[in-house]
């Protein structure tokens, strides 16, 4: 790790202010939120909060997998990463967040059907595909096939046969989810079932990857990561599995999702031609925005769905980073995209992040990276969101997931990218 920090402190010799960053950054992540178990499995917390997200935790350690390459004590650690997410999705795939043992712990007391094991049991789309991506990069980062055990199976059954039931949400699952005395993102309405939706080939979601309730089910930069772990998963399946059943259903239920969203995902805006929607139902109602947490629509490059320079992709960008998006915001400080999570007018640290590494120019990596170093409220760390007049005005001193996605984008300035990653092909 020092030999990395040392590599970037060069790149950045003239700049004081990233070199320090980046130190404290990406060695944050591994000094103060990683558990090993005794069972050889690693527990991550998410940073202020005691529990473990399979979302958050996968986005946590990804940096790590450029040290993985040749540490085997990193790799190590990643691999206990994943069996851990593993066994968690075994137990529950409809549960967002874990406890460290089955202590009972828990955000709520929630209606729903709650383990001991469970932290919260919010169902989102995207913690199944983090686990998913996590095992592929892994591979392609060190070679290793351990990970691909009877838990991953477990696991990729649990994940398959989710996702298809939420195919047809209405009719086939027994999911719910409803909060007493909350706000109304916390909570699903229709007696905790979501708001209605029609089949469209799309698997549902209950709620967003900033654990706010979808408005319409059919979250789509969710659906998006899953047509491409899918193929990851099938990939797996055919090079290292020897696995025919598996990467024919995989790659059925990818393209089933796919064509969902082809059909049913796009809109036709006066201003910026086709452009892709955050959410719809299939009934013809869409939700025009996007959210500063991971997948979004900006991120959709960054982990695979299409490239940098797709036209659909490129207009979609033009929206969500102007004022048409009711989570863009702008002012004295910065300018970039926060999220119904938090208050108006608070830009996410993730969300600059991922604008940096979609950026087609070196002009606005430039300003990206510029905007990183005026708003950390002089800490050295990155938040959650930050108020966008006043960086000391912030939310979550403690945030991994953001510390992680600024080293990520550091280091892609520096020429270094996750092996298997799009930007690395």
């Amino acid at each position: 790790m020092k030999q990395m920090i040392d590599m970037v402190k060069r790149h950045f010799k003239q700049d004081h202010k990233i070199q320090a960053m980046f130190e404290q950054c990406f060695s944050n992540t591994y000094q103060t939120t990683i558990r090993p178990q005794v069972d050889g499995t690693t527990f991550v917390i998410t940073g202020d909060i005691p529990a473990m997200w399979l979302r958050d935790s996968a986005a946590q350690v990804r940096p790590y997998l450029l040290l993985a390459e040749t540490d085997h004590e990193i790799a190590d650690m990643i691999q206990g990463v994943l069996q851990k997410q593993f066994m968690f999705i075994t137990h529950d795939p409809y549960a967002n967040a874990f406890n460290e043992t089955a202590n009972g712990n828990r955000y709520h007391d929630d209606q729903t059907s709650m383990t001991p094991l469970l932290w919260e049991r919010k169902y989102e789309v995207d913690s199944l595909c983090y686990p998913l991506q996590l095992a592929y990069l892994f591979w392609k980062s060190t070679g290793r096939l351990s990970h691909f055990n009877a838990q991953f199976l477990a696991a990729v059954r649990r994940i398959i046969d989710t996702w298809r039931t939420e195919q047809d949400h209405e009719a086939d699952s027994t999911y719910y989810f409803a909060r007493d005395n909350c706000p109304k993102q916390d909570t699903l309405s229709n007696n905790g079932k979501g708001s209605p939706v029609a089949y469209t080939g799309m698997t549902w979601s209950g709620f967003r990857p900033s654990d706010d309730a979808c408005q319409y089910g059919y979250l789509i930069p969710a659906n998006m990561f899953a047509v491409v772990v899918l193929k990851q998963l099938a990939e797996i399946a055919d090079e290292v599995l020897d696995d025919r059943f598996l990467k024919e259903e995989a790659v059925r239920l990818a393209n089933e999702i796919d064509r969902g969203i082809e059909q049913f995902a796009k809109v036709q805006h006066p201003t910026y031609g086709t452009i892709y929607a955050y959410e719809t139902d299939g009934l013809g109602n869409y939700n025009l925005m996007d959210d500063a947490n991971v997948p979004s629509l900006l991120s959709i490059p960054y982990f695979g769905y299409c490239d940098i320079n797709d036209p659909i992709y490129l207009n979609t960008r033009r929206f969500i980073l102007s004022k048409d998006n009711p989570y863009y915001y702008q002012g004295k400080a910065a300018k970039g995209i926060g999220s119904p999570h938090t208050p108006e007018h608070y830009i996410w640290h993730i969300a600059l992040a991922i604008q940096g590494m979609t950026a087609v120019t070196e002009q606005e990596k430039e300003e990206i990276l510029n905007a990183f170093k005026v708003t950390d409220g002089n800490t050295g760390l990155m938040h959650e969101g930050f108020h966008v007049d006043n960086p000391a005005d912030y939310t979550r001193p403690w945030f991994s997931w953001a510390n992680s996605m600024f080293s990520e984008f550091v280091l892609n300035r520096v020429g270094y990218f996750v092996k298997g990653s799009p930007f690395n092909k």
